[in-house]
């Protein structure tokens, strides 16, 4: 009861359990600030009830932040031990296979054990996948890209015959023209006798071709401006069909109307005069017809009684 004053007199146990309490807490206090100062003189500061519940709340705050630095120097530690205890019988057990070397003896036990069809496959997806640069190969891709090689192979095949026969071809010229050159260096070489004419003859064609070179120009832009050609469509091309096969229906008709009148001779006079006794015998089978109609009617017709 250092922090009561001597004069104070204790008259209840209410008031001597409070000041006893008050002294047990103080000597805390004092404890646990000696323990942080470790010799050093504690400055001094007004002892109330104020400032005694401050420093309970610091040093309760204190010791459990203690109490966690502690707990987690102790994990580390333990940590640590098991991570030496690890690496420890992981050397002990350093003649045990990875699992590199387990994946590359199961690899090895199934290649072992394909047939000769099933390794020829697998040697054949390899090197097309390490040609082709596929990472994960599957047939889709590598057929895409054996296509797509064929492909290009195909065009560099058509690109290679046509640079050959352009070759050819300057070779051809080059020969021709090494021959012309060394016939006109030889000493046998006499020129045309009409060379002047050919020449004058040249001139003037030159001068009339390049006379009439605006004139092509104007031609070639109003070419150029004029509408392009319609090219045939389908729809026009169906349209064509249908008026087509109308029009070979309305000949077949009329190859038949015609065809009636092929027994006819080829002079106009005969044929109307053979066109007037058909149908003269037209009309006298008519009237044999209704000769025969009326007899039949009067046959048949009841007669009146006398």
């Amino acid at each position: 009861m250092a922090h009561l004053p001597p004069s104070t007199a204790i008259f209840s146990p209410s008031i001597a359990r409070i000041a006893a309490s008050a002294a047990k807490e103080w000597s805390y206090v004092d404890s646990w600030l000696a323990s942080k100062y470790q010799g050093r003189s504690i400055p001094l500061f007004e002892r109330n009830p104020v400032t005694l519940k401050a420093l309970l709340a610091l040093a309760n705050s204190n010791e459990a932040a203690d109490e966690e630095r502690e707990l987690v120097a102790r994990a580390e530690v333990a940590a640590l031990n098991e991570l030496s205890v690890a690496q420890d019988h992981s050397e002990a057990q350093s003649d045990l296979p990875t699992s590199a070397t387990v994946r590359e003896r199961i690899l090895g036990t199934v290649q072992d054990h394909l047939t000769r069809e099933g390794r020829t496959a697998l040697n054949s997806l390899a090197t097309l996948s390490c040609q082709l640069s596929v990472a994960h190969p599957d047939a889709e891709s590598i057929g895409r890209s054996m296509i797509a090689l064929h492909a290009e192979a195909s065009e560099l095949e058509q690109m290679r015959l046509r640079v050959q026969i352009l070759q050819k071809h300057i070779e051809q010229e080059s020969a021709m023209a090494t021959e012309m050159l060394r016939t006109l260096r030889s000493d046998d070489y006499k020129p045309v006798a009409d060379l002047a004419g050919q020449n004058l003859d040249m001139q003037r064609r030159i001068k009339a071709m390049a006379a009439r070179i605006p004139e092509l120009k104007d031609r070639m832009s109003t070419l150029n401006q004029s509408p392009a050609a319609c090219y045939p469509t389908i729809e026009k091309v169906a349209q064509d069909e249908a008026s087509f096969l109308d029009l070979l229906t309305q000949k077949k008709g009329l190859d038949a109307e015609v065809g009636q009148f092929s027994a006819l001779p080829d002079d106009v006079k005969t044929a109307r005069a053979e066109l007037e006794h058909l149908r003269a015998e037209v009309r006298a089978v008519a009237q044999h017809r209704d000769a025969i109609f009326e007899g039949l009617v009067e046959r048949e017709s009841p007669r009146k009684g006398r």
